[in-house]
């Protein structure tokens, strides 16, 4: 029987992706969407400014949405909550005995709750069993951080990595539906993006550190550049690493490179977690941002100079750096017995 789940913050890009995504889930039943209280009580087809492929599943075009302050009956939630909101209703929602799987930054530092990315720290995940909550919340990474520690783990589990250097080409769809008006982007690049670069920097050392009774923030510099590009979908990111790896092993561990959710066949997880590429021009979000449904990493521009191997990867901001992410999280920790 499938587990019933509440999908919070429906609406917004990222909730669309909620609902989209759960679409058919052999493991989940979505049963609830919530919403502002500008939205509630209407069906979910009225409210919603859709702007993702593919259309409006059908099972949530009818579904009247609730408000964020009525009570939620489903024990697994995923969030893509404002900030605002997220601050003290997902620490609600956990006391109360709810598995709430966020979006959203709120708690990504807070003691015992993991930044979870299945093929990169899946130990991380014992975490939970310290909050003292009768649920849990685990939350994924930022999107940026994302695609950046995916391939640096495939790294340093064969090589010595000493430093990190990452200059980002995000997309719009980054900011949210309203984020950036057309005049501020279009035929333009913002050089800075508020609190991003932070928290790659931190994210990055979280996600790739200790769990032991609290979390060991990796002893590895990190240093960041965000910028915003007119691009719909996918951030495009150029990464230096300095490492003892050579061309040809980095692309032997980007190839090889699998994790838990790719060996115990969980439905979101891609069946590569990289994907290389060799041709000169890849990878490009136009012809590469839905690798794996949006769940792969594409890399490419492999180069090796004065001790820093340096490489471009992509990853899907929406998917696999947000409401993918959470609902892969949801999937391994349904199948580690944690729900």
């Amino acid at each position: 029987m499938k587990k019933k789940v509440a999908v919070l913050g429906a609406t917004g890009m990222v909730g669309q992706r909620f609902v989209s995504l759960l679409n058919e889930h052999p493991y989940f039943e979505v049963t609830s969407l919530y919403a502002s209280k500008n939205s509630a009580g209407k069906k979910y087809k009225d409210a919603v400014n859709w702007v993702i492929e593919p259309p409006i599943p059908s099972y949530a075009k009818d579904v009247v949405l609730k408000s964020f302050d009525e009570r939620v009956e489903e024990d697994i939630v995923f969030s893509a909550l404002p900030k605002e909101v997220a601050d003290t209703l997902e620490i609600d929602l956990a006391k109360e005995g709810k598995f709430v799987f966020s979006n959203t930054a709120s708690h990504r530092f807070d003691p015992f709750v993991p930044i979870l990315i299945p093929e990169v720290n899946p130990h991380h995940i014992e975490a939970v069993k310290y909050q003292k909550t009768e649920g849990f919340i685990i939350t994924n990474a930022n999107c940026s951080t994302t695609g950046l520690v995916i391939p640096l783990k495939a790294l340093m589990e064969k090589f010595t990595v000493k430093s990190v250097f990452v200059v980002t080409m995000q997309a719009i769809s980054g900011a949210g539906i309203n984020g950036l008006s057309a005049l501020l982007i279009q035929g333009n690049v913002l050089p800075y993006i508020e609190k991003e670069e932070e928290k790659i920097e931190s994210e990055t050392r979280k996600i790739l550190g200790e769990f032991k009774d609290g979390f060991i923030l990796k002893s590895l510099p990190v240093f960041a550049r965000a910028n915003r590009v007119p691009v719909r979908e996918g951030h495009t990111e150029v990464v230096f690493v300095e490492t003892d790896a050579d061309c040809e092993d980095a692309k032997l561990a980007f190839k090889n490179f699998v994790g838990i959710p790719q060996e115990i066949s969980l439905p979101t997880a891609p069946e590569k977690p990289i994907l290389l590429h060799e041709e000169m021009f890849r990878p490009q979000p136009v012809l590469d941002v839905n690798s794996g449904k949006g769940m792969s990493v594409s890399v490419g521009r492999i180069r090796k100079n004065n001790g820093f191997l340096t490489f471009t990867l992509l990853s899907h901001n929406t998917i696999r750096g947000a409401a993918g992410g959470s609902v892969l999280n949801a999937e391994f920790a349904l199948k580690e017995g944690f729900i």
